[in-house]
């Protein structure tokens, strides 16, 4: 490779030759040209290509077609290399800051017409908004520059290039370069021209940036205004016209701060913006001001003098067929979603995100976190040594990097944090960055988790800190120790404002605990929330051999280097389908709390500061799931962070049936976000008679007996159930065992407050290892009675000396049939289970069961530790619709506190079952499903399930908590699933 071309992609410098200073994403009057379109470009395996493709006269026809903006592996189904995913790991050597010479590398080439009249413009700037990685450029032969920093905006002065009719640009990109060991962020390598290029006619006597700082007192409002232009521009003049504002500034000197007596501010629940215009003769920038303060007092942050409480989220640019191409309509729709579903704050990790995403951000109103394009996490696998972040050579790549996030975003109203970046260590680069931004910006504190002894950031953040811990960090005059602190650096810790920058990793089915942190936040005032990790899973839209589409995560295209199906890691699939845990998460952060007494609920503004002017309240009564009466309640404007006692409505209560009040609060209008009617919060109270429980039946005298009879609806031969209602049926055969989630999974070490657990071994693994997915069953005795029946199991796995007993006794009283089923395991099981129950596998025949209804909990699955979104009603659903479709197939569907069930086929039912409480008034829960748990565990993919014969009817006695192990603590002991005793009690029927 020839040298200088070794110096470049192994050169830690930002950037060479006429690249501008970084300043604000403007959105200006002056004449520009979108070069987005389509390209010609030429792949190349290695960085050493020697051809001058530059030169105008070069012959690209033999080179294709390219989109920009585009990642090139997502391009031409795996014609020019696949993507790969990484966490943690380098895909190259670590050998800073060198690259292999296997680099792949793109060359594109565009013809463009400059417009007529732009020989007039002063400057003409080639701008680009994202590129991956290390990317040359050259106009008409000529090579203007070059530049790294994947997320971040550069613009080069072309003027001297450019020149009338016909230009040649040519970019070459370069997937691997020095840049690369600081760009190892959780996500997809994705390289190639993924965002905007623009050309822009800069005129003589432009504006070349402004900020409009702005604040919020009491009313007031406050301009701090920045004007970066020459002598000549002026006068310039700025322009409110919702505010009567018209300020000329005459000269550079008189651009000074003023004051407006009456504003509405800005914040993440009402948004309100100000359209402004700051223009000269030259030129006309529009700009949306938001007022808002934000500052740090004591261990409080606050906007508008009011404490913050971040419900966010980790929002990484992912589509699954763009990648991190930006599509404003998915964005605005993503955006909407969070809205609706409480969300209120986003942490852009680990990056800037396109700047439109921002626009979008101050219009709809969230708190934001803006990240710095910034991770060096592999380099954690040889203790940091190396690590860029403390290395003098990388101090001005890192400001660099710091200077373009801040310039580029710094007039929204939206940010109110500044992030140096994401698990880069620790050292001097970082702190250098920090000092900049204060310097630069004494309007915003500043956020880095990594400086964990709070040497130069403004709040304390943490990631995966466990319940205890963050009670630990939130109590006055605790002295827990805290990670990565001396007793003294802890104490001062202590003294800001915390947030927890990732918590409750959303991979799979899970998290739990999501009411653990909140209830934390409500009770400890240093507490501000924080943001799960993360939004949206990233799959990759993808096809088998026989063109079934799915979506593919780490080593689905032949990586040599993957962390697997760790990027499929959100709230939301990859499709866009909202999961449970989102409703989950919906349902514990809301924004009003309802509060039942006897005749009065007390309603509870929670929000930052929009009183309740925007909600209505809905009530409703329902007999056993069937609502009965309804209507809305009279509740005065409450205050934020105001209670009000409202009044209700006189309840009419069944006295051979549950009754169940519930309350919402919903949107009174149309929002930009959500129709009217949508619910915002809402809360239930069981206003039921208590009734007693029919006692278990019980027969004189057992006997000895061949167990082939028929019992009302039950057919059995030699004890084992073959027929219900008309149907082949097998089991109820005990199952311990559930497809384990990705918690089940995860391998962590966070298991001190955990029940059983080993740290470093995966929950699944000790399944395993007790075999609880390949049980067998020994009939120890089958015994009769009148209209009764009873078997004895001993169930156990092989090379295991653990077994669990389960009776089951059938009864038929009065045409109705009873199973009550009696689990209990012997001593000694060193772990916890995964769920205890029985499984009903139903062959098709037929007519398939197709689908469900019920009465208890729904209409969305629930655990444990993530049940705060389920509500207690009458639901109905297909099948298919009670699974949730992970990337990665694994427990899902499981429905709680189970009354009755009805199993339908083609909207018919065919059976009917009432489930009893135990002695301890625990029901049972319920999961129905085309594969078993044992099927479902082979999978890697959902497309690699076996076709289907049968429905699979789980009743479970108790399931295991989620948790949030795949990255962070495993399940909280209360949630947990001991080995113990366990009674089920059903009552059997066929059709009704």
């Amino acid at each position: 490779m020839p040298s200088e071309l070794t110096d470049l992609v192994s050169d830690v410098t930002p950037g060479r030759g006429a690249l501008r200073p970084a300043r604000s994403w403007l959105h200006s009057d002056a004449p520009s040209l979108s070069l987005n379109g389509s390209w010609r470009f030429r792949l190349s395996p290695t960085a050493s290509v020697t051809e001058d493709f530059a030169v105008e006269d070069f012959d690209d026809h033999a080179w294709e077609d390219m989109a920009v903006p585009s990642h090139w592996v997502l391009e031409g189904d795996g014609a020019y290399g696949r993507p790969i995913y990484t966490n943690v790991q380098f895909p190259f050597p670590m050998d800073p800051p060198h690259v292999p010479d296997e680099n792949p590398t793109g060359d594109y080439r565009r013809v463009f017409e400059l417009p007529a009249g732009w020989t007039d413009a002063e400057r003409v700037v080639l701008r680009f908004d994202g590129v991956e990685s290390l990317f040359r450029v050259w106009v008409n032969g000529v090579e203007i520059g070059s530049a790294s920093g994947s997320r971040l905006a550069h613009e080069f002065d072309v003027t001297s290039s450019v020149r009338p009719g016909d230009n040649v640009v040519a970019v070459r990109v370069h997937q691997w370069s020095a840049a690369s060991y600081v760009e190892d962020q959780d996500q997809w390598w994705l390289p190639g021209i993924f965002r905007d290029v623009t050309l822009l006619a800069r005129p003589a006597a432009g504006i070349e940036d402004v900020w409009l700082r702005t604040g919020f007192d009491s009313g007031r409002g406050h301009i701090d205004p920045e004007v970066v232009a020459d002598a000549a521009a002026f006068p310039i003049t700025l322009r409110i016209p919702e505010l009567g504002v018209e300020q000329v500034w005459a000269t550079k000197d008189d651009v000074a701060p003023l004051d407006i007596p009456e504003v509405t501010p800005w914040s993440a629940e009402r948004p309100h913006l100000y359209r402004a215009t700051v223009s000269n003769a030259a030129e006309t920038l529009s700009l949306s001001v938001g007022f808002r303060t934000v500052e740090i007092r004591g261990d409080q942050f606050l906007v508008n003098g009011r404490r913050v409480v971040f419900h966010g989220v980790n929002r990484h640019e992912t589509h699954p067929e763009r990648g991190r191409v930006f599509d404003e309509q998915h964005a605005r729709e993503d955006l909407a979603l969070m809205k609706r579903f409480n969300v209120n704050a986003i942490r852009t990790s680990h990056y800037p995100p396109h700047p439109r995403l921002l626009d979008l951000a101050d219009e709809l109103g969230f708190w934001v976190v803006l990240e710095c394009d910034l991770e060096t996490h592999g380099f954690h696998k040889v203790d940091w040594k190396g690590n860029p972040s403390d290395d003098p050579a990388w101090r001005e790549a890192y400001l660099d990097r710091i200077r373009r996030t801040v310039e580029r975003d710094k007039n929204h109203p939206s940010i109110v944090l500044w992030s140096l970046g994401n698990e880069a260590g620790t050292g001097s680069n970082l702190a250098a960055m920090s000092s900049w931004v204060h310097s630069r910006d004494a309007g915003r504190p500043v956020h880095y988790e990594g400086d964990h002894a709070g040497e130069y950031t403004d709040v304390y953040s943490r990631m995966y800190a466990s319940v205890p811990e963050t009670e630990a960090i939130g109590t006055d005059g605790s002295r827990v120790p805290l990670l990565g602190c001396t007793p003294a650096q802890g104490a001062r810790q202590r003294t800001k404002p915390f947030l927890l920058c990732e918590y409750a990793h959303a991979m799979g089915n899970g998290p739990g605990a999501f009411d653990q942190y909140e209830a934390l936040v409500r009770a400890h005032p240093r507490l501000h929330g924080g943001f799960v990790w993360e939004w949206r899973d990233h799959g990759i839209l993808a096809r088998t051999a026989d063109g079934r589409p799915f979506y593919a995560y780490g080593g689905d295209f032949g990586e040599t280097v993957h962390d697997g199906n760790f990027v499929m890691d959100g709230m939301v699939l990859s499709d866009g389908t909202p999961t449970p845990s989102l409703h989950e998460f919906k349902a514990v952060v809301q924004p009003v709390m309802f509060s039942f007494e006897a005749d009065k609920v007390a309603v509870t503004n929670l929000r930052h500061s929009a009183d309740t002017s925007d909600l209505r309240f809905r009530w409703r009564v329902e007999h056993d799931g069937r609502v009965v009466e309804s209507g809305e309640l009279e509740v005065p404007v409450i205050a934020a962070g105001v209670s009000g006692r409202v009044p209700l409505p006189p309840v009419t209560v069944a006295p051979d049936a549950e009754t169940w009040l519930t309350v919402e609060a919903v949107l009174a209008a149309e929002t930009a976000w959500a129709p009217q009617g949508h619910v915002v919060a809402t809360a239930q109270a069981d206003r039921s008679v208590r009734r007693r429980v029919p006692a278990a039946r019980t027969r004189p005298e057992w006997r000895a007996g061949t167990g082939t009879l028929a019992l009302g609806v039950a057919d059995f031969v030699g004890g084992s159930l073959v027929r219900l209602a008309d149907r082949a049926v097998s089991g109820p055969r005990l199952e311990l065992f559930r497809a384990p989630t990705d918690n089940d999974e995860g391998a962590s070490d966070e298991v001190e407050h955990s029940d059983a657990a080993v740290p470093g071994v995966s929950n699944a693994e000790l399944w395993r290892r007790e075999g609880l997915h390949r049980l067998t069953t020994r009939r120890v005795r089958v015994e009769q009675a009148a209209d009764a029946l009873r078997t004895v199991d001993k169930v156990s796995a092989a090379n295991s000396a653990l077994f669990v007993m389960v009776e089951c006794v059938w009864t038929l009283d009065g045409g109705e049939l009873e199973l009550r089923a009696q689990i209990e395991p012997s001593s000694g099981w060193p772990t916890v289970w995964p769920r205890v129950g029985i499984r009903f596998d139903l062959p098709d025949g037929t007519q398939p069961i197709d689908g469900a209804e019920w009465f208890g909990l729904g209409p969305l699955e629930s655990y444990p530790d993530s049940i705060r979104a389920a509500r207690t009603g009458r639901f109905s659903s297909s099948v298919r619709d009670l699974s949730v479709d992970y990337a990665r197939p694994q427990e899902t569907g499981h429905r709680s506190a189970l009354r009755e069930l009805s199993l339908t086929s083609g909207g018919m039912e065919v059976l009917h079952l009432v489930a009893l409480p135990d002695t301890r008034g625990r029901r049972p829960g319920f999961v129905l499903s085309r594969h078993t748990p044992q099927e479902i565990a082979a999978a890697d993919h959902p497309h690699e399930l076996p076709a289907s014969v049968a429905t699979h009817l789980h009743i479970d006695a108790a399931q295991h908590g989620l948790g949030s192990r795949a990255c962070g603590p495993d399940v909280w002991p209360d949630f947990a699933l001991r080995p113990e005793a366990y009674t089920l009690r059903l009552q059997i029927s066929g059709p009704r």
